[in-house]
C-alpha cells in the first residue's frame, strides 16, 4: 500500500518538512513535544481514506522543519502565520486542524485568529482554555518549582536540559513516552525536589519494547530524528509562554466559533491536574463542540495509545463537516 510523500514546503518563508497522504480538504496534524509528524503515522491512511487530504508537518523546531534559536520566534503569532502559509502552499483555502499537546493551542490558534481558514477543529489531550493569568508564566512555574520538580522550570534556562537530554535521547524518549501513557501516573515524579536534579533523574524507568503502542522501529525513528536535530527547538515552545501570555491579551476570553471535537484519555496528566472542570468550562466557550471523549486506561499519547478508536472518532468528525 502506498504510503505517505514526504516533503519540503515554504510555509510563510518556513521550510516546512510534511507528510501527506491523499486527496480534498487538508487535515493538518499538529504534534507537540516531544513529537514529529510521525506522531499521526497511525491516522494518515484513516484520514485519507476518508477522502481528505491527510497532511502531517514537522512543526516549528522539529525534524525536516526550520528550527530558529531565539525562542522568542516561537509565538502562537508565528505559529498561526505559518500554518495559514502551509495551507498557501497546499493551495487550500481551508483546512481541518488537529492538535496534540503544544499542537492542541497551535490549532485553536489558528482557529481564533484565521477563522475563515478554518473548517474545523480537534483537540487532543489539551482542553481549550481561553483565560490568561495575571502572573507571568514563569513566576508561576518558578514558586511551583520550590515545592517539586518541574519540567517547565527546569527547561526555561537555555542549554541546561539540551545538555542532557541531547546526550541521551533513547533514555529520555522512552521513559518520557511511559511517564506519561497510561501505564503510569505522571504526577507521582512531583515527589521529587527540583534541587539538583535533572529530568532523567525523576522520571522511571521504562519497561521494555515493544508496548501495546510503541515498538522499537517507532522509537528509533524518533531517536535518530532528535539524535540529528538536538532538543533545543522542541524546548524553546517552553522558552515561549512569557511572550505568548505577553501578546495574548486580546484573546482572553475568546470563543471558538467553529465545529470542534475534543479527545482525551482519562488518564492523561493534563486531565488529573485540571479536572473534569476544564472539560465543562471548555464548553461554554465552544459553542459547536461535537464530542469530548475520555478513553478509558489511556494516557497522554492519545493517538498513538489508541490509535483505532481515535480513528474513528475523527472520521465520524470529519464526516460531519459541511461541503
Amino acid at each position: 500500500m502506498e504510503g505517505p510523500l514526504v516533503r519540503l514546503v515554504d510555509a510563510n518563508g518556513t521550510r516546512m518538512r510534511i507528510a501527506e497522504l491523499g486527496a480534498g480538504v487538508p487535515v493538518v496534524l499538529c504534534h507537540g513535544f516531544p513529537g514529529l509528524g510521525f506522531s499521526y503515522r497511525h491516522q494518515m491512511r484513516a484520514i485519507a481514506d476518508a477522502g481528505f487530504r491527510a497532511v502531517a508537518p514537522d512543526m516549528l523546531g522539529y525534524g525536516g522543519t526550520d528550527a530558529p534559536v531565539d525562542p522568542s520566534e516561537y509565538t502562537y503569532d508565528r505559529i498561526t502565520r505559518d500554518l495559514v502559509g502551509l495551507l498557501d502552499a497546499l493551495g487550500a483555502e481551508q483546512g481541518v486542524f488537529v492538535g496534540h499537546d503544544f499542537g492542541a493551542p497551535s490549532a485553536w490558534n489558528v482557529a481564533l485568529r484565521a477563522r475563515d481558514r478554518v473548517k474545523g477543529l480537534v483537540l487532543l489531550s489539551v482542553p481549550y482554555d481561553p483565560d490568561r493569568s495575571p502572573i507571568r508564566p514563569t513566576t508561576t512555574y518558578a514558586e511551583m518549582a520550590k515545592k517539586h520538580f518541574l519540567h517547565i522550570h527546569y527547561f526555561q534556562e537555555p542549554g541546561v536540559a539540551e545538555r542532557e537530554l541531547d546526550a541521551s535521547p533513547r533514555a529520555f524518549l522512552a521513559r518520557l513516552f511511559w511517564a506519561l501513557s497510561g501505564g503510569f501516573r505522571y504526577l507521582d515524579i512531583w515527589r521529587s525536589p527540583s534541587a539538583g536534579r535533572g529530568y532523567l533523574d525523576v522520571l522511571p524507568d521504562a519497561p521494555p519494547l515493544p508496548w501495546s503502542w510503541l515498538d522499537e522501529a517507532a522509537l528509533d525513528h524518533y531517536v535518530a530524528e532528535f539524535r540529528a536535530t538536538g532538543f533545543r527547538g522542541g524546548l524553546n515552545w517552553y522558552r515561549a509562554f512569557d511572550a505568548n501570555w505577553e501578546l495574548g491579551d486580546a484573546w482572553t476570553g475568546a470563543r471558538i466559533e467553529v465545529p470542534t471535537l475534543f479527545i482525551a484519555g482519562a488518564k492523561d496528566a493534563v486531565i488529573e491536574m485540571r479536572g473534569m472542570r476544564a472539560i465543562e468550562r471548555m464548553k461554554r466557550f465552544i459553542p459547536d463542540l461535537r464530542g469530548a471523549h475520555l478513553l478509558p486506561d489511556a494516557g497522554h499519547w492519545i493517538q498513538q495509545e489508541r490509535a483505532s478508536e481515535v480513528n474513528a472518532l475523527l472520521v465520524q468528525f470529519l464526516a460531519s463537516l459541511p461541503c
